[in-house]
């Protein structure tokens, strides 16, 4: 039986709390909510931090809200509450979308948000779900609050820009008008990390893509996200020809591994499949055709 490296256990009761208990136990603290990501990893000794920080107290970062103009998601939001959400349900469907296919009820009921996406894994839903949507991450410390975007929030893979006396305490969507957004995933099995996925918004005027966010995960696209592509179909008419070449684009921005989920080139054209399936999809809702 796999066991975790020894460690010592503090729970937090409060955001300042927790900070403080980072800020005094170092670097070799890490904070634990569902546990799903970070639990694994340590009973396979892949990562071993010597103090576990119980945040599951922090009941106050458990919401998903309309602020202004955009939707607040705080970190402490378990998966099952996003797939629920009517928020996201009305704004932003590629949340439902993939939520799901993350995993199974039970790590839903208790996985959160801001641990999948501060585990940072090449091969995590939400971050590409982020990276897509342009969201703005909101991290906190006793000295005060600083803004990342998605897109610059994942340094590598299993590593974020969250410093050692950080932690990530909310995540902001802006709401855009005559917008769709949808998810296309392929694994193995039923919850399973993808083989590949891809998610994305697109914005319509008169026919026209105004406005598109593209986000790829298990694919090796950088930062989850695929610009060149965005440039491509920004501006131009949401017709077939269009999507395809966006897609074509988008897989031609990856760079897969071959490993036991398979070959990269099967992978990069599942990248442009799934982009392009996606697309379409979102163009659908955004005309109002599909829910």
């Amino acid at each position: 039986m796999q066991t975790p490296a020894p460690f010592e256990y503090e729970r937090a009761t409060s955001i300042d709390g927790a900070l403080a208990l980072l800020e005094r136990l170092g670097p070799e603290a890490r904070l634990v909510a569902g546990g799903h990501s970070l639990l694994p990893m340590m009973k396979l000794r892949l990562t071993a931090p010597e103090f576990l920080v119980d945040i599951n107290d922090l009941t106050e970062l458990d919401y998903i809200r309309v602020e202004g103009d955009d939707i607040a998601i705080g970190a402490m939001t378990r998966h099952a509450d996003l797939l629920a959400s009517p928020i996201l349900a009305e704004h932003y469907p590629i949340f439902r979308d993939a939520e799901q296919v993350i995993a199974d009820p039970i790590v839903r009921n208790r996985g959160t948000i801001g641990g999948s996406v501060c585990q940072a894994d090449p091969s995590e839903d939400l971050s590409a779900v982020a990276a897509a949507l342009g969201a703005t991450m909101v991290i906190r410390s006793l000295q005060g609050t600083r803004t990342v975007s998605a897109r610059e929030f994942h340094a590598g893979p299993y590593e974020t820009v969250v410093g050692p006396a950080e932690m990530l305490v909310e995540i902001r969507v802006p709401i855009r008008p005559r917008c769709g957004s949808a998810y296309e995933k392929l694994d193995r099995r039923a919850g399973d990390w993808a083989i590949a996925a891809g998610g994305c918004f697109v914005c319509l005027d008169d026919g026209v893509v105004t406005d598109v966010g593209i986000g790829l995960t298990a694919v090796g696209a950088a930062h989850f996200c695929c610009p060149e592509a965005e440039a491509a179909l920004r501006g131009s008419p949401a017709a077939g020809e269009n999507l395809v070449a966006a897609a074509a684009k988008a897989a031609a921005a990856t760079n897969p591994q071959t490993d036991q989920r398979g070959p990269a080139d099967y992978k990069r054209h599942l990248a442009g499949e799934l982009t392009k399936r996606a697309l379409r999809r979102a163009v659908a809702r955004a005309r109002g055709e599909e829910a």
